[in-house]
């Protein structure tokens, strides 16, 4: 039997388990990559392992989220993580220099390896055929110190495309018609695998774009073949020797095959507030726009870019409407100033951002209040862009850009002529911005500098024989780790004082949480399905600890969070019976009489309010179980150092 392009990278850095869908498998890491807003985390946790070295081929620290340094905070968090940096073995991205997923992208992914990184999109690696995750911090502090990344092994997805984009039509409506076909949940438990005959028609970019909002499907990751226009990509970049083929075999077997025909495909959109809340752009043409954000991971490369500058040539943007791009990448700037690009956008009336995240995670440019903004971004979670009320819209460059021209949304397919972008055939790479590490002979001297922001994190407790909790909060269906743990100008530059955080936990669900987690001292949280979509971010995981949450029952989980919660000795319970969630209610005492039987067998639990009696299920491997019983990721490793 033939073998995937996932399966061949697995089997060449599988290191325990067998490649059977639903068994944990630990995996070898070849590359990682943190950001700032959980990168000092990351690193306090590795330098807490007390380990002198990365041991990985390559690591990287990028500042591409707090930029906005409206105080000390961000800017000394940018200072730890250099000098962690520095002396570690780690490269450092300065801010500026663009998006961690882009300039990885640009300059250190490499066909056939592995990554995992501490942002949710670390998946759009696979545009270039790598096998790249999204996970939390400590997962990452691990994967540094040369530890195994462990998941369960994915069942495999492909989708097949077929055709040719027609004008207008783009990889991000590729990403949404999945979206659409498929919603946020669809993806759970798979690794999407593009092919077929149509993927030659994609380049490096386009394809990067579709497996980043594979994070928006749940699935594990997303993976293309590396092909003659992977090798094309990386030869433009100068780093042609990186380059691999890597191809799915004709005999690969997959679990499921969904049909996708390119050339049928037309402009979409996702409504607010979810990204596979999706329609045709035609069926809302029409409507007013207050606000157009081009960038983001998803949609600020070149080609994108240069797409909407062409569009906007010549234009205005409409009057009261306002409009930004992000470039993705130093580079893309600079390209993007060079070809005169930039003068046309500009000339528009586009304000010109800075190359970093931005808007996407409400770090500045927020909508006005019930605004309708336009976003070539990957998440429209109610309240993400920072302004509660506004309606914020997913779409593709192309019609963010026609659409800021006449002030409504608008189908790109009526602007008239095609546009197209004309990349280099070799990129003017300047490199100067990513800092190397110090030589490890001199590393050993140097110290890391950590400010007064910087505090010490919390720390899980082992599982008892037994708990009684009471519950702290009762919340509905896809929850997010935006409406866990909020991001945003005011409260990023916190993410390295958890203390300080734990009073915005859960503030636009329930702002009574904070208060009533602390007065329990000891509890439990009750939530619906997919539980803790979203972002990567572990900060989901350890305010709740800080606060003293211990448990968290939920109808589903999404995977990610559901690892953290793990990671930071949280238990993480599934209804048996999802009927049973109805049954709970807020301030309900629940009694767990014994837990010996953690993951391996369910657990009893009784509301000691109503008397009523129901069972949970922990599904752990020996490993996971074993962390839970040391009270976390960080505890477990430590003891297994000894």
């Amino acid at each position: 039997m033939g073998k995937s392009v996932a399966q061949k990278i697995i089997e060449e850095h599988l290191l325990s388990g067998e490649m059977k869908a639903g068994e944990e498998i630990g995996l070898r890491i070849d590359q990682t990559l943190t950001q700032d807003a959980t990168g000092t985390m990351a690193y306090l946790e590795f330098e807490s392992m007390g380990l002198q070295r990365v041991r990985t081929e390559r690591s990287v620290a990028y500042i591409d989220h707090n930029t906005l340094q409206s105080g000390f905070e961000n800017a000394d968090d940018h200072r730890f993580i250099q000098s962690a940096a520095k002396k570690y073995g780690i490269w450092f991205s300065r801010p500026g220099n663009g998006i961690c997923h882009q300039v990885h992208l640009e300059r250190f992914g490499v066909p056939g390896k592995t990554l995992i990184g501490s942002d949710s999109h670390t998946p759009t690696g696979g545009g270039l055929g790598m096998l790249a995750f999204g996970a939390g911090g400590m997962d990452v502090a691990v994967a540094m110190g040369g530890g195994a990344y462990y998941i369960a092994m994915p069942r495999l997805l492909k989708v097949e495309l077929s055709g040719r984009l027609q004008p207008f039509v783009t990889a991000k409506d590729v990403a949404l018609e999945i979206l659409r076909l498929l919603s946020v949940k669809g993806g759970v438990g798979y690794i999407i695998e593009w092919g077929g005959e149509g993927v030659r028609t994609l380049s490096v970019p386009e394809r990067a774009t579709i497996a980043n909002m594979g994070a928006e499907l749940g699935a594990t990751t997303s993976v293309f073949p590396s092909d003659e226009v992977t090798r094309q990509f990386l030869a433009a970049q100068g780093r042609e020797g990186d380059f691999r083929p890597l191809e799915s075999d004709p005999d690969a077997v997959y679990d499921k095959v969904i049909k996708i025909d390119l050339g049928a495909l037309e402009p979409l959109i996702a409504l607010p507030h979810s990204p596979d809340h999706v329609v045709t752009v035609r069926s809302v043409e029409g409507k007013r726009v207050d606000q157009v954000c081009i960038g983001s991971c998803t949609n600020s490369s070149l080609a994108d870019l240069l797409k909407a500058a062409a569009i906007l040539r010549g234009h205005k943007v409409a009057e009261g409407v306002s409009a930004s791009v992000s470039p993705g990448s130093r580079q893309v700037l600079l390209e993007l100033t060079r070809s005169g690009a930039l003068a046309d956008i500009l000339g528009a009336g586009v304000r010109l951002l800075e190359c970093a995240c931005g808007p996407c995670i409400g770090m500045g440019f927020a909508p006005g209040s019930g605004g309708v903004s336009l976003r070539t971004f990957n998440r429209n979670f109610e309240g993400r862009s920072g302004t509660a009320d506004a309606g914020v819209y997913l779409c593709s460059p192309e019609t963010a850009a026609v659409s800021a021209i006449r002030g409504r949304i608008s189908d790109p397919r009526t602007f008239g002529r095609p546009v197209q972008a004309v990349l280099p055939g070799k990129f003017a790479v300047d490199d100067s911005e990513l800092i190397p590490p110090a030589p490890e002979g001199e590393a050993a001297a140097l110290e890391t500098v950590k400010g007064p922001n910087i505090h010490p994190f919390p720390v899980g407790e082992a599982v008892p024989a037994k708990m009684n909790l009471k519950v702290s909060l009762k919340t509905g269906d896809n929850i997010t780790t935006d409406h866990i743990m909020p991001a945003g100008a005011k409260i990023l530059p916190y993410r390295s004082n958890i203390p300080y955080m734990s009073g915005f936990c859960f503030s636009a669900v329930d702002p009574g949480f904070p208060a009533r987690a602390k007065e329990y001292g000891r509890s439990v949280i009750v939530g619906g399905s997919n539980y803790g979509q979203g972002s990567s971010r572990e900060h989901a995981a350890l305010v709740p600890l800080y606060l003293g949450v211990r448990a968290v029952i939920a109808k589903s989980f999404a995977r990610i969070h559901a690892a953290n919660l793990i990671n930071a000795g949280i238990i993480p319970f599934e209804f048996e019976n999802p009927e049973d969630y109805e049954c709970i209610s807020l301030s309900d005492e629940l009694s767990f009489p014994d837990l010996s039987g953690l993951g391996k067998e369910r657990v009893r639990a009784v509301d000691t309010a109503t008397g009523k009696e129901f069972f949970l299920r922990c599904v752990l491997t020996g490993r996971s179980r074993e962390i839970l019983r040391a009270g976390g990721l960080l505890n477990y490793t430590k003891e297994a150092q000894k």
